[in-house]
């Protein structure tokens, strides 16, 4: 519900009223007149948080008009794929050139609502870095004297950035208005830390997508959820090496106007790991209107089954003689977190159940270190891996005995390749693979979200997903089955082996149903999918921004 009023001041103010898990929100809203929102991420697509701000851009619009700018990375001498440049900034380029010194790229980013966005070449400031890390350690505590790996990268970038909003600010002279500066990850914290040094009048929001230190005790095997409230988070991060980051992401929960995370199970995280309870929870939407409709969704179904198909024989050696059920996992390659090593004992369990009264083919779709334009000996993988004999998912899915045989209730295969469009190997876009699929299975152990299983509900794919992913917690805080669209697996410390089992009995009975049962708990997916779009989640974001301009830090 919303309707405007005028505030004592004049300022025109919203009224919402939200509603997230039982907790209802009544009060006026001031919203920003400008928004610069900084990521790593920007017109740079290599993890969940492009999905988040490029299908958040279109909503963005529709509510502040060309009052958005995103700041990115500029790694390249020329400009990706997904942006335009344009002349449209071409003075605030040169401005910025003579003020401070950096090259910037202007234009569009070419997604829904193809906002403004800026590039900036963060390069240069490697030369001033230990002035720069000295500044901010003075000034705010943060240690980075043991950064090691990509923490100089994003730092400098993340200054870079804050030095692209406050001088956009000041060569449009709108350092008066309401100002929002917002920074996604530790990554960008430092450009947080520019904007509270020299324009602290413009308003900072903070969000953490999954803490590092959180990430980091989950991907190197200790248990996580059971000791998290007597977890020390300084002292996992020295134990774990990754000290300077956790410095920077903690310091900025702190130092921010508004800090946010996007899932009750990650805030629950930043409330110990980083001695910060979140202001609020801006929960990841979606945008699906490049979801295909009707004959054209029937059409791209039956063109990824026929890719799926031939994907499948070509790496088995043999022809599927007769119809498979296509199950997937995908997403970044973390093996534990993201649950690939349940999603091979799951397949492993099933090659071996009587009941599996269909064939599956499974597909582990998780981009590695490939050798470029190799295909690969094995009947496996469909693209030779570097260190193959080292890689944790081609190990276990031979330790467990698969022998991808015509006769085999399961045939696996590791599909190694970031399916871009131009991959090598289907040379089509994930979604144009994701729509061919019967059924995803995502059992994370670490799963601050949850894209994958909130995507696949969109495309009329069911789903399987676990109580520690964000989007399976907002789905139901109680265990819920397959026949509801999104099943959702109570996972824990200690419960890996009931997990496996629960989620095997999922897919037998999923198996069992036939043609119109299966496309109701298809459209049952889509329905739960269509609750989370940000025509319904982006509440929570002008209550971050709210949050922020109304801040007394």
């Amino acid at each position: 519900m919303q309707r405007y009023k005028k505030s004592h001041n004049g300022c025109r103010k919203k009224y919402y009223t939200f509603v997230f898990r039982k907790k209802t929100i009544f009060r006026y809203m001031t919203k920003p007149d400008y928004i610069f929102e900084t990521s790593w991420e920007v017109c740079n697509k290599v993890g969940g948080i492009y999905t988040v701000l490029s299908s958040r851009a279109a909503t963005m619009a529709r509510h502040f008009g060309d009052n958005v700018l995103f700041v990115g990375p500029c790694l390249d001498a020329a400009a990706p794929q997904d942006f335009t440049q344009t002349d449209e900034l071409a003075d605030f380029a040169h401005y910025i050139k003579q003020t401070k010194g950096l090259d910037i790229k202007t234009g569009r980013w070419d997604v829904p609502g193809r906002p403004k966005a800026v590039l900036v070449d963060f390069r240069p400031l490697h030369a001033e870095k230990n002035r720069i890390y000295g500044d901010f350690w003075a000034r705010f505590g943060v240690e980075s004297h043991n950064a090691y790996g990509d923490y100089d990268e994003a730092s400098m970038f993340g200054y870079a950035a804050g030095a692209v909003i406050d001088a956009f600010a000041r060569f449009y002279d709108i350092t008066d208005r309401r100002l929002i500066a917002y920074f996604d990850e530790w990554m960008t914290a430092f450009g947080l830390f520019y904007v509270k040094t020299f324009c602290p009048r413009i308003k900072t929001v903070f969000t953490t997508h999954a803490t590092t230190i959180g990430r980091s005790i989950a991907g190197n095997g200790k248990p996580l959820y059971d000791y998290l409230t007597a977890y020390d988070g300084n002292q996992m991060a020295r134990e774990l090496n990754v000290e300077a980051k956790h410095s920077a992401e903690r310091t900025a929960a702190h130092t921010a106007d508004c800090f946010t995370t996007v899932s009750e199970i990650t805030a629950k995280e930043c409330e110990y790991l980083l001695q910060k309870k979140p202001d609020t929870i801006t929960p990841n939407g979606f945008e699906n209107s490049f979801v295909p409709q009707g004959d054209e969704y029937a059409r791209k179904r039956r063109s990824a089954r026929l890719l799926l198909e031939e994907l499948a024989e070509k790496t088995l050696g043999y022809t599927l003689d007769q119809e498979h059920l296509f199950v997937g996992i995908s997403g970044r390659y973390e093996y534990k977190n993201k649950g690939i090593d349940v999603f091979v004992d799951v397949m492993s369990r099933l090659n071996g159940d009587s009941r599996t009264a269909q064939p599956i083919v499974a597909f582990v779709i998780v981009p590695a270190w490939v050798r470029e334009g190799c295909y690969s000996n094995s009947k496996f993988a469909t693209s030779a891996i570097v260190n193959e004999e080292s890689d944790l998912t081609l190990n276990y899915i031979r330790q467990k005995h698969f022998g991808n045989t015509p006769d085999s209730r399961v045939k696996i295969i590791f599909v190694p390749t970031y399916l871009n469009g131009n991959d090598g190997t289907l040379n089509v876009p994930y979604y144009d693979i994701l729509i061919g699929l019967d059924l995803t299975l995502f059992p994370s152990y670490y799963e601050p979200w949850g894209y994958t299983p909130m995507e696949s509900a969109a495309f009329g794919i069911p789903t399987v997903t676990t109580s520690l992913a964000g989007f399976g917690q907002w789905v139901s805080p109680v265990q819920v089955g397959i026949d509801n669209g999104v099943a959702v697996i109570t996972r824990n410390d200690g419960n890996y082996f009931d997990v496996v089992r629960d989620i095997a009995d999922e897919v037998i009975h999923f198996v069992k149903l036939k043609g119109k049962a299966q496309k109701t708990i298809a459209d049952k997916a889509r329905t739960i999918a269509d609750k989370a779009l940000w025509q319904e989640f982006f509440d929570y974001y002008l209550e971050a921004y709210d949050k922020a301009l109304t801040s007394k830090r």
